[in-house]
Parts: structure tokens; sequence; C-alpha cells
């Protein structure tokens, strides 16, 4: 070693063990112990218990509304310790949450609490835009916001009361809604308690009107969390989604600038996860297709651009291939002047999953809506074609673009209507052959 690299060596000093969090491994900036005795940092624990209420390290269980006990004295000795082996770091370290800021935080959301009894009030509203300004200062923020017991049960109930006397007020909950990221837990006890009511509240938010950069924000983060709230919901409930919940998710598809603007790429990806999600249930197909849901899909397949329109065209495929597990929805594909055109260019080539649901898609139209038409044009557009590459493709093509059931979907879908595409002057004369084979 050289005489510097030694030096170096000689000074490095071993952290204590019980100054590092079990969590980040890291020395711990705010350390707090839990009634299962261990201690972790502060930022740490909090982020492990919005999603298991356990002890990472006991495994014992954790009450929702526990707050860990600050560790004052390690706290002081690590400091210390930082001081001197760590003098960078000392400022760092010193920097901890006051009680008073998070006995703060728990007062404003016990107002927030009152407010759903006395309805909207300025006073709730200087509430939201505090704990708004908390929450925007970064994770650190948000944590504390989010650790306050009741915090998320209490800004859902503002957002819902005041969803349609106090835009305003209803605007800054779901802000701060939006930046705390509720875990999956947190949002199935909210759909629990009252579901109903809070989806109408999105509902009424994505119906807004305004045009202002505020307002298409808003409904942005409702789009969102309506998704959120769809994925954890029971069929049964998923199901019970009232009409205006597609309308308004078309409308966002619908209003898509191609991207440009943060807050129209957030809503429509959102718009898609709530059409993809929910019409995996009951009459939600039948919901969706009577919106109009198909011909946007259908548009927005004609129109990728970039890596994020591919992630955004998988998503439609999984939608449209839904809606096509209902009459309505096959006819409303057929219907459109591109629908089959625009579904067979994604077989063979974009990616494995959207194979895959361009290839159920078709072979859903062959099966129910094969009208003489309808045949004709799946080979005119060259939907035809692709299915009989995936199903000549050899096993080691899968791994590009299809997989085996794939494959024998493909195959299924050809022998329907064999005898009419062998035929067909729009099909090569080697893909002729593979309908032959096939």
């Amino acid at each position: 070693l050289e005489e510097g690299a030694l030096g170096v060596l000689m000074e490095e000093v071993e952290v204590p063990s019980y100054f590092v969090c079990p969590i980040t491994l890291d020395v711990m900036r705010d350390p707090v112990t839990l009634p299962t005795g261990i201690t972790y940092d502060r930022h740490a624990i909090h982020r492990w218990l919005r999603l298991a209420a356990s002890c990472p390290l006991t495994k014992l269980p954790v009450a929702p509304d526990c707050e860990p006990t600050p560790n004052h004295t390690l706290c002081r000795l690590i400091r210390s310790w930082c001081a001197l082996h760590r003098p960078d770091d000392a400022v760092d370290h010193s920097m901890k949450s006051a009680p008073a800021d998070c006995a703060r935080l728990a007062a404003l959301v016990s107002r927030l609490a009152d407010a759903k009894n006395k309805g909207p009030s300025r006073e709730a509203l200087a509430a939201l835009r505090e704990l708004r300004d908390v929450a925007a200062e970064g994770e650190r923020g948000r944590e504390l916001v989010a650790a306050v017991p009741g915090s998320a049960d209490a800004l859902l109930d503002v957002f819902v009361s005041s969803a349609t006397s106090a835009p305003e007020n209803s605007a800054a909950a779901l802000d701060v809604i939006s930046s705390l990221r509720l875990p999956e837990r947190c949002l199935a006890r909210a759909v629990d308690r009252d579901g109903a009511a809070l989806v109408g509240a999105l509902v009424s938010t994505l119906q807004g009107h305004s045009g202002s950069d505020a307002d298409a924000a808003s409904r942005a983060r409702a789009a969102v969390l309506l998704a959120d709230l769809t994925a954890c919901m029971s069929p049964s409930r998923a199901a019970s989604l009232p009409e205006q919940a597609f309308v308004e998710a078309v409308r966002l598809l619908r209003a898509d600038d191609g991207g440009m603007g943060a807050s129209t790429a957030m809503a429509t990806k959102a718009a898609l996860r709530v059409l993809a999600g929910a019409t995996a249930h009951g009459r939600n197909r039948v919901k969706a297709a009577e919106a109009g849901a198909v011909a946007v899909l259908v548009d927005m397949l004609l129109l990728v651009n970039g890596e994020r329109r591919r992630a955004w065209c998988e998503l439609a495929l999984c939608a449209l291939n839904r809606l096509c597990g209902c009459a309505e929805g096959r006819a409303a594909l057929v219907a459109h002047g591109a629908g089959v055109a625009a579904v067979g260019a994604w077989v063979a080539g974009a990616s494995m999953a959207a194979s895959a649901k361009a290839v159920r898609v078709l072979r859903s139209i062959a099966r129910h809506t094969a009208t003489v038409a309808v045949v004709q044009e799946m080979a005119a557009t060259g939907a035809v074609g692709k299915l009989c590459l995936v199903a000549a493709s050899a096993p080691e093509e899968e791994r590009q673009w299809c997989d085996e059931r794939t494959r024998e979907r493909a195959r299924e879908t050809l022998r329907l209507h064999a005898r009419a595409w062998r035929s067909s002057p729009c099909l090569h004369p080697t893909l002729q052959l593979c309908m032959i084979i096939l």
C-alpha cells in the first residue's frame, strides 16, 4: 500500500453496531424505539410500518397507530461520535424532528377530523395547506405526515366531504393524499369504510372543466387515486363502479395531447389502468364499451410515440382484450375503421405482452364476430399474416415476442377460418402454405 492509502486505513474507525439502523444499515439520524424494544431510524421504520404492521426484526405485530419512542440517549451518543469521527456529518445528524413538530402535525390532523362534523371551513383549509407544505419538503416531511395516527383517514374524509361543497379544500386534501402515496392496506381500509362515497368524490373531481393547470393536476391526481382504489377492490365492489367513472376515464384519454405535460401523462396512464383493471369484472365491460372506450383505445394503438407510449399501448391492449369479452366491445372494435388493423399491427414484434393480448383480441373477433367482411378484413390488413408468423415461430424465437400459449392461440384462431384465408389473395404464398400445414 502507498503511504497515503495506509494512513486513510489507519484513520478509519469502526461504527458501533448499536449506532446502525437494522433497516438502512447506516448510522441512525433520529433513533426511535418500538414497543418490541428494537431501535430503528425514524424515517426507515415509519416507511416500513406503512407497508407492514410488524417489527422488522422480531416480526411481532405493531399497532397501526403506534408512535415509536424517541431514544434521546442514543441520539446524543451518535451525535457526539459523529462530531469526533465524522465532522462533515455532525450537523446533518443533529437535525432531527422536534417533538413539537409532531405535536403540531397531530393538532392539524385533529382539526381536519373536527372539520368532518362541522363542514368545510377556513381553519380546515389552513390546516390542509400547512400539511401540504410539510409534505412538499421531501420524503422526510411526507413520512412525518403519514406517521400521525389517523392522518390518512382524516384527509380522505375531508376530500370526500368537500368534493362538491368546497373544491379548494378538496383539491388541497387530494394534493396531500397523492404526495403520501398511501399503501394498499390503507386504501383497502378506505374502501371498506365508504368506498362508494370516495369513488363518487373522485368522479366529481374528474368532471372539473375549468381548464386551468391546477384543475388538470387535480384531475390527474384523482385519476391515479381511482386507479389505485380499483386495484385493491374486491370483485363485487369493483363491479359496482358507476358508469360515469368510465366516461371520465375515456375523456382523459381523449384529452391526451401526446403526453407532453406531466399531468397529462399521469392522467393518461391512470385512465388506462382504470380501464384495464376494472373491465376484468362483470358488467364493467359493457359500461366501458358504452362510454366509447374501444374507439379511444384503438386510436392510442395507432399513435405510438416512444417507449412510454409502448407501455401505454400494452395497457390499452389489455383493456381491449377484456372489452372483447362482451358483445358490445367486439361490435365497437369491428365497427372502427382501423380496429382490426390496429390490433393486428401489435402481433409479433412489439413485445411478448403486447403480442399475447393482440392475439387474444383477434381470437375473440374471429370466434364471435366473424362476418364475411371481418374475415376478409383480417386478411387484407395483415392480421392473418402476423398470426401465421406467430403460429409458425420456432422455439428460439419465443423469447422475443411470443410464448407457447400465444402460439397455440394463434393456431386456434387460424383454424377457425382456414378455408377462407388459404384462398385469400392478400396472403403471401408462403403463408398460404403455412395455413395448409396448420
